[in-house]
């Protein structure tokens, strides 16, 4: 039986195995999970639509979200192996990753969820982003609707497909929120502003870039723009910071609607800052709770 959560976030959990240094290493990933996990850390209950093998790293993946409160949806469960990403990590620090992901989502009609999210992988490869999609479009005037593309150059197909898949699930957004690396992927070369622009017209309401260290920018309903700094932190490593971001936004959005104009937007984007920061500081996707943010 289906809880009573106020949000529901459709796309992958997944195992991300860390190859470094001849040592090998599993974590639970995956953008939506980790958003999930934000979002019920500060204090609002979820519902992860998502795909989860009966296997040893599901069965790790669902301890995970459930020890952080997250509702797994009840047609998250298949035969089928747990996605998993394979992070091969450089002599010079990066990572070099391949993935084993079925691009399958537990279709999931939000029945009376408040807000419905979407985003990352899921979004890109079909048959799950086609649930994702559906599910986006019928909550739109029903629901708050909100869409992190975190493109994964990867598994995300030819640009201009990508490109349209992203057009699509925005138009039925309220707010998007996408970071200066998606940006660029999308419209190489673009300066910000013309990039929350060309979201808006395809009829956003608010839509948010971020930044790494250089904070955020956002275009409010009202089409004024507002920017706010990155906080001052030692980094641990970036890893959740973005999913940590845009958590904190839904929060906000379940607790006061989507902001109309660019004094409710900064608000937000301040609140979302300092979730980030407090993820960055510290190693992992580990987003804040509420009662860390509010001290």
């Amino acid at each position: 039986m289906m809880g009573s959560a106020e949000v529901l976030v459709l796309g992958e959990a997944l195992v991300d195995v860390v190859e470094s240094a001849g040592s090998v290493s599993e974590h639970v990933g995956g953008s939506p999970a980790n958003v999930a996990v934000g979002v019920s850390r500060l204090g609002v209950p979820v519902r992860l639509a998502t795909r989860l093998g009966r296997d040893a790293r599901g069965e790790r993946i669902a301890a995970h979200l459930r020890a952080s409160a997250v509702e797994i949806s009840e047609t998250a469960w298949t035969d089928a192996a747990t996605d998993s990403a394979h992070a091969r990590i450089q002599a010079d620090g990066s990572a070099q990753y391949t993935f084993a992901v079925a691009g399958v989502v537990a279709p999931d009609d939000g029945g009376e969820t408040v807000l419905v999210h979407t985003g990352s992988i899921a979004l890109f490869l079909d048959p799950g982003g086609e649930t994702c999609l559906a599910a986006l479009e019928a909550a739109r005037g029903r629901a708050i609707v909100t869409v992190d593309p975190n493109i994964r150059p990867a598994l995300v197909g030819a640009h201009d497909a990508a490109l349209a898949r992203f057009a699509r699930a925005a138009a039925a957004a309220d707010l998007v929120k996408l970071s200066d690396e998606d940006a660029a992927w999308l419209w190489p070369g673009a300066p910000a502003d013309e990039v929350l622009e060309t979201i808006a017209a395809w009829g956003t309401g608010a839509v948010v870039m971020t930044r790494g260290a250089e904070g955020a920018i956002g275009r409010a309903p009202d089409g004024v723009l507002v920017t706010v700094p990155g906080a001052t932190v030692a980094v641990a490593d970036t890893i959740g910071a973005g999913d940590s971001f845009m958590a904190s936004l839904i929060a906000t959005l379940v607790e006061r609607g989507v902001p109309a104009d660019a004094d409710a937007l900064r608000a937000a984007l301040q609140f979302a800052a300092r979730a980030a920061a407090i993820t960055v500081s510290r190693p992992g996707a580990n987003p804040p709770t509420r009662a860390e943010l509010e001290a």
